[in-house]
């Protein structure tokens, strides 16, 4: 960990809303004047798009378990390193991963190269004085035999929903914005099961604070649901790794936040429409304190 250079992660799986705790991060930064640079996990798959498709063939012939989720799927070497080196001197490599066409067009132009959807960038030095790395995405708390992500970050954080409304999100997302039938989706998820259960799963035993999404209608069969549990139809449950962190007030979190109670000493429940307001709330000091350690270092 590092006091001069602070490495701030989020981490969930997909689908899970950590884009709602980005946003929330982002108009911290704004406010904070706090200039990051930003990390997306995407871009330390080892395989582009293409490359993907090829291995799960291969691997679904052989019989052989392979998804993003695994750690043959990613650079998590590269991924410590950037931590550990970011720590220490506020430097490291970055890339890109290009989701569509847009992505694509734009890096294209700013570096004078040609890319298509679902390549990479080339690794590039991250820009000088940055105030703090934060990283977004599935691996940043990953430990196995070789890495440890765990010990070069500042704050971690956690969003991941409960499984089944996880499992919905994964259906219609990628039933409407990829084509797949709901067969292939079920596929996929048991195909992914076993690296979930390895290496996503244990990484909320790490962190600072998770955010839990809980819907509050009937999701017991998530492969006929029709559609997504909306924020107003959930609660969110904020747990606290250490009660005292950062001296997080629950008191005054319960009275800035309509509806939020405390179901045990380290966790506060929130009404899901209050997701993003929970987390500027619960976020902020955090952010202001590490920034403070910053500069007094």
């Amino acid at each position: 960990m590092s006091r001069k250079h602070p490495v701030v992660v989020i981490t969930g799986s997909s689908g899970a809303g950590t884009s709602t705790v980005k946003k929330a991060l982002e108009a911290i930064f704004y406010r904070q004047k706090i200039n990051p640079v930003v990390v997306e996990g995407d871009s330390f798959h080892r395989y582009d798009r293409e490359g993907m498709q090829r291995k799960v063939i291969e691997a679904n012939q052989s019989g052989v378990n392979f998804s993003h989720f695994g750690e043959a799927a990613n650079h998590f070497e590269k991924l410590e390193q950037l931590f550990r080196t970011y720590g220490e001197t506020g430097g490291g490599q970055k890339r890109f991963y290009l989701h569509n066409e847009e992505e694509a067009q734009q890096h294209a132009e700013r570096l004078g190269l040609a890319f298509d959807s679902g390549q990479f960038t080339p690794w590039e030095d991250i820009e000088p004085d940055t105030d703090l790395l934060f990283y977004e995405g599935l691996h940043g708390l990953v430990k196995t035999t070789s890495v440890d992500m765990t010990r070069y970050v500042d704050l971690k954080v956690g969003v991941v929903p409960v499984v089944n409304l996880e499992w919905i999100q994964k259906i219609h997302r990628d039933s409407a914005e990829r084509g797949y039938s709901q067969d292939e989706v079920v596929d996929n998820i048991l195909r992914r099961m076993p690296d979930y259960v390895k290496h996503i799963t244990p990484q909320f035993s790490e962190t600072d604070i998770n955010f839990q999404r809980v819907a509050t209608v009937d999701t017991s069969n998530p492969f006929i649901a029709r559609d997504i549990p909306t924020l107003d139809e959930s609660f969110v449950v904020i747990r606290f790794r250490k009660p005292d962190i950062r001296n997080t007030d629950f008191t005054n979190l319960l009275s800035m936040i309509s509806g939020a109670f405390m179901s045990r000493r380290n966790t506060i429940v929130v009404p899901g429409g209050k997701m993003g307001m929970a987390m500027e709330i619960i976020l902020t000091p955090i952010i202001s304190d590490l920034i403070k350690r910053r500069n007094q270092a």
